[in-house]
C-alpha cells in the first residue's frame, strides 16, 4: 500500500493590487517614498504584499512591495511621523486628505522593481483597472 504525506499546507498571506500615479510607483521603487497614503485601509491584517499597478499613461503593473506596518492616525500626527520619507509635498498631502480626521501611511519595506513590466489582463486576469485595491 503506498503511503502518503499530507503535510498541513500553510495558504499564501493575500496581497493587494494597488493602483498608483506612475510618479508614485517610481518613487516607492526606488526607495525615495517609503510610505504610501490611503484615506481608507483593506480590512485583512494578514496582507503583506502589494502589487503596484502604475496607472494611466503607463499602465503596466511594475513591481511589487512588502508592508512593514500600517499606521493609523489623525492627518497632523501621521504627517509628523512619515513626513521625512513620504515622498510628497506637504500641500499635496493635505488636498489628499482633504476633510479627514485620520488617514493611514503603509510603510513599505522590501522592493521589487520587474524587469518587464506586466499586463493586468494577460498576467493576472484581471479586465478592469480597480478603484482603490482588490484582493489577489
Amino acid at each position: 500500500m503506498e503511503k502518503w504525506n499530507l503535510k498541513k499546507i500553510t495558504p499564501m498571506p493575500p496581497k493587494i493590487l494597488l493602483p498608483i500615479k506612475p510618479h508614485f510607483a517610481q518613487k516607492i521603487l526606488n526607495g525615495t517614498k517609503k510610505y504610501e497614503f490611503r484615506r481608507a485601509i483593506f480590512k485583512n491584517k494578514n496582507v503583506k504584499k502589494i502589487i503596484l499597478y502604475s496607472s494611466s499613461p503607463v499602465q503596466k503593473v511594475v513591481g511589487e512591495v512588502e508592508i512593514e506596518k500600517i499606521l493609523e492616525e489623525e492627518i497632523n500626527e501621521l504627517w509628523q511621523k512619515t513626513s521625512k520619507h513620504s515622498g510628497i509635498e506637504y500641500e499635496y498631502y493635505k488636498k489628499y486628505f482633504k476633510q479627514k480626521k485620520k488617514g493611514f501611511a503603509i510603510k513599505i519595506s522590501k522592493r521589487k522593481k520587474y524587469k518587464n513590466p506586466k499586463c493586468l489582463k494577460k498576467d493576472f486576469g484581471i479586465h478592469f483597472t480597480p478603484q482603490s485595491f482588490i484582493y489577489l
